[in-house]
């Protein structure tokens, strides 16, 4: 069970919570095959957890969330925040003035997230040497090549 989450967080594309087209679409409600698989449903994907690390130190506005996820598009950055707003890990708050400001910050949620995957991050402290050796275009053929059970 554990392989396969693992398979699931590394080589797929994790979809989005809610999109433009989904608004006014009633969801079921999810369940899940264990704990892992629900934090995973919050915060996978490649962008999200690199938000939450950028947003553990204070709210920051827009601008300054794109230059604190180096290569993350705009585009990206306003889907994932969104999405993470709807999930309850970030809070948007809009000042009414001119120019325009929006700040963008942690909800205790989210810090209760980042505060889980802290261990995770020190893991990849540990052995980013090794994680860094890994020939990623060798993984990501091996896995395509092998049937699905």
């Amino acid at each position: 069970m554990l392989a396969t989450l693992l398979d699931t967080l590394l080589f797929t594309q994790v979809p989005t919570i809610l999109s433009d087209t989904d608004k006014n679409v009633s969801m079921k409600p999810r369940t899940f095959t264990c704990g892992l698989d629900a934090a995973i449903a919050v915060m996978g994907g490649k962008w999200k957890g690199l938000i939450l690390f950028a947003l553990q130190d204070g709210p920051l506005r827009f601008g300054e969330l794109r230059r604190a996820v180096p290569g993350i598009s705009e585009r990206v950055l306003i889907l994932q925040l969104r999405e993470m707003e709807t999930a309850g890990l970030v809070h948007r708050e809009v000042y009414h003035q001119v120019p325009p400001k929006v700040e963008y910050s942690l909800t205790d949620f989210g810090h209760t997230l980042n505060t889980a995957m802290a261990p995770l991050g020190e893991w990849g402290d540990e052995h980013i040497d090794r994680i860094e050796a890994i020939p990623w275009d060798e993984v990501a053929t091996a896995s395509a090549r092998r049937p699905s059970s």
